[in-house]
């Protein structure tokens, strides 16, 4: 399955089309955008998402973040 930058199919397999909405819901003008919640406590992790290739991909209110991180603190 090949989305581009664009957030369209790229390709001609029926198959893959057939199954595109597992990982992608298909928005206004066929453009698909990720099925994902991303959650960080580092806002900065999320800004280097949105400022890559892909960023424009997702849905701003899918992006869950916290004000500063943990540090490298785990639990």
């Amino acid at each position: 399955l090949t989305i581009l930058q664009s957030g369209t199919y790229h390709g001609d397999s029926d198959l893959q089309l057939e199954r595109v909405d597992v990982f992608y819901n298909e928005a206004a003008g066929g453009r698909y955008v990720p099925r994902a919640i991303l959650m960080d406590l580092e806002p900065g992790t999320m800004d280097s998402v949105r400022a890559g290739p892909f960023g424009q991909l997702f849905r701003p209110d899918n992006f869950v973040f916290g004000q500063t991180g943990a540090g490298n603190n785990w639990a």
